[in-house]
């Protein structure tokens, strides 16, 4: 098999091919799902595989050790705080000055009816 090398002496670190990698190791998402986060240890392998959407053409994940992961830490108010706080400017108008109710589109750079306004001028 082209991406299986359980020893890392081709790609430096232990490498498998999409779902042949170990028990013992999961991804951050799958982490994620169970509660838990890296907590600073070193990844541990690697996930290799083909793909046309990407210019490489190769796509990597990187896998850590379950025995070795922590919980997540819990949010604290001040941090639901300053993610509200970013949600709210990333909704706010800088034309208007209204909250959109969705975040604001980066090409635009305004609410959809700022930018439809030179528009229904013409």
């Amino acid at each position: 098999m082209r991406f299986y090398d359980p020893q890392g002496l081709r790609y430096g670190i232990p490498t498998y091919p999409f779902w042949l990698a170990p028990d013992g190791l999961a991804t951050r998402r799958q982490l994620r799902a169970r509660g838990l986060r890296p907590g600073g240890q070193e990844v541990a392998a690697q996930i290799l595989w083909r793909s046309r959407r990407y210019r490489a053409g190769l796509r990597v994940a990187y896998l850590y050790r379950l025995d070795l992961a922590l919980p997540v830490r819990p949010m604290t108010p001040a941090r639901w705080a300053a993610l509200a706080k970013a949600n709210a400017a990333r909704r706010t108008c800088p034309e208007c000055g209204r909250d959109a109710g969705y975040p604001l589109p980066t090409s635009l750079g305004m609410c959809l009816a700022c930018a439809d306004a030179p528009a229904r001028a013409a």
